[in-house]
């Protein structure tokens, strides 16, 4: 009888085991289902044709909710309330070796239809609606791949060989299920519309501030994967930005610039009112020094890079030029194709690659996430260990000694995947206090006779050139800079400042860090679209930087104060 009982509740606990398991989420939710569905049933009469057969086929749904605000002196400049959900489809023809997504060599540049096509697709959970748009475009897709790949069989015999014959496509990875549903935050409208006023308001006290403006993004992204290999996945991230911009001009015709912004997960983790305000009339009186700074004229010699500006300093020079496909690409560069295992940073720079990190020191990270565009899980990659090239960003294009993925395959909708950059961490194995690398900077400006040292203390952005028939260098562009004195002089705050330089120099001269990490959080752009990412760096010391004018309009400023402050006495 107990043998019995045991055997009977062995059997119910297996029933209800399998009940769970049919009835999971990731077996009920219909964008799967319909994805599931037509993958099916596509690949596998597709796999089938006479001619170019297809090899592999990925479908991937974005669904994302937008809610934007936008304030201006006091007044709401706009709202948005989006919904869209865009798909996304690769299908392969050929085979890995050699298939239609391979690079076109030539003159032109572009060899094969682009198949960069932004396709909405419907946002209601309806089963024949989204097998329908499923099917129509994969036959776009599919015909689009076959007509590539007989263009690029005819290209890549009337051209020369290749310096790395890699695969165009990795084969035996893992295919990965899981499910995870992002849900989009509960927002006070009526709240954060006063809270924009507020905040947008400060600036209706400083008529020198021309342009202005502070913005509420709130985001919320599904991604749903299916492919033929039987990677199933639902995944995503919440994305919230508080952002204020302050825009003024020189009597030279020079516009300066100051902008923040505040990126957390949660809409609780946002500042205090107070914390804002107080950072806004500080960022204006940054801007009020600017506007009244000298224009620096081109200098070389020390400078120290803050820790957030050596944080964006590291992702726009080092980050696009560590990505793998760039590493067998005929028109690249290829700084780094050929250099594992040989130093390209100073020695005590250790630089990895790590989307699976959601905070930093208790800041969220936008360039945080658990799969990438091709269903592949995000990886930590130590590219740089104390200033040895180790590794690669990479998606499931191959490069020599690299045949696998390390879950940077990554794009925005309606643009094909290439390896991008998640949350770049630059780490340093010996440090000293900020004031300490302040000193070394005062006696680095002795020891190479200089008049000063620059400390760069933010940066707007900038970029690189990685094509091979244009200089290899780059521009970083700072909006915040003081001109340090060996003589004890008071700092001195300038203006008009571009970084340049080349990436195999510019890194050889980092002589020391500070014990200070800060993150930036931003966009990255390239030909696989705008994307999410962040850096994480300590503050450096560079013994030699090099810096020219900016460009600038012709511009003068307005004639005419604003209208709001005709009959007022300024302030400034």
């Amino acid at each position: 009888m107990n043998m019995y009982r045991k055997l009977t509740c062995c059997f119910i606990f297996l029933i209800a085991n399998f009940n769970f398991l049919s009835a999971s989420p990731i077996n009920e939710d219909i964008v799967l289902k319909a994805m599931s569905k037509e993958i099916s049933r596509n690949y596998g009469k597709l796999k089938k044709v006479k001619a170019s057969p297809l090899y592999y086929l990925a479908y991937e749904i974005t669904d994302a909710k937008l809610y934007s605000l936008t304030g201006l002196l006091g007044a709401i400049e706009g709202e948005i309330d989006d919904h869209k959900r865009y798909l996304d489809i690769d299908a392969r023809v050929g085979s890995a070796k050699f298939d239609n997504t391979h690079q076109f060599k030539g003159a032109q540049l572009m060899g094969r239809k682009s198949t960069n096509i932004k396709v909405v697709t419907p946002i209601d959970d309806d089963y024949d609606a989204l097998r329908v748009s499923l099917w129509r475009w994969t036959d776009h897709f599919f015909r689009e791949a076959q007509e590539n790949y007989t263009n690029l069989k005819t290209n890549k015999a009337v051209t020369s060989l290749e310096s790395d014959p890699s695969n165009d496509f990795s084969i035996g990875e893992k295919a990965y299920r899981y499910y995870e549903k992002i849900d989009f935050p509960e927002i006070d409208k009526k709240l954060w519309r006063s809270k924009i006023k507020k905040f947008s308001k400060v600036v209706k006290d400083y008529s020198f501030v021309y342009l202005s403006g502070v913005n509420l993004t709130v985001e919320a992204e599904n991604r749903y994967i299916v492919t033929s290999e039987g990677t199933k996945i639902r995944t995503g991230n919440k994305y919230i930005r508080l952002q204020y911009h302050l825009i003024t001009r020189t009597e030279d015709g020079m516009d300066l610039y100051r902008v923040f912004s505040y990126d957390v997960n949660n809409l609780s983790d946002l500042p205090s009112d107070d914390k804002v305000i107080k950072d806004i009339k500080q960022s204006v009186s940054e801007l009020l020094a600017l506007k009244n700074a000298k224009a620096i004229e081109p200098y070389s010699g020390p400078a120290i890079l803050k820790n957030r500006a050596s944080a964006t300093f590291f992702h726009e020079v080092f980050g696009h030029r560590i990505e793998g496909h760039r590493q067998k690409s005929e028109i690249s560069g290829q700084t780094f194709a050929k250099k594992i295992g040989q130093r390209v940073v100073s020695d005590i720079i250790t630089i990895t690659d790590d989307p699976t990190l959601e905070r930093f020191g208790g800041q969220f990270l936008r360039g945080f996430y658990k799969f990438d565009n091709q269903g592949m899980k995000a990886q930590k990659v130590v590219l740089v260990e104390n200033g040895i090239l180790k590794n690669f960003l990479m998606s499931r294009s191959p490069i020599e000694g690299f045949p696998k993925s390390n879950g940077h395959g990554r794009r925005s909708p309606g643009l094909e995947i290439v390896s991008r950059m998640g949350n770049t961490i630059i780490s340093a194995n010996k440090t000293v206090p900020y004031k300490k690398l302040r000193q070394m900077l005062i006696e680095e400006i002795k020891k190479r006779d200089k008049p000063y040292g620059l400390i760069i203390d933010d940066i707007s952005g900038g970029f690189t050139f990685t094509h091979r028939f244009l200089p290899q260098s780059f521009k970083v562009q700072p909006i915040l800079v003081y001109k340090v004195y060996p003589n004890g002089r008071p700092d001195e705050i300038v203006r008009g400042v571009d970084i340049v330089g080349t990436p195999l120099v510019s890194f050889g001269k980092i002589i020391a860090a500070a014990d200070d990490p800060d993150v930036f959080n931003g966009y990255c752009t390239a030909e696989s679209g705008k994307i999410k990412v962040s850096a994480v760096s300590p503050s450096i010391l560079i013994s030699e930087m090099e810096i020219e004018k900016v460009s600038k309009s012709q511009e003068k400023p307005p004639i005419l104060k604003p209208p709001y402050r005709e009959s007022k006495n300024e302030k400034n």
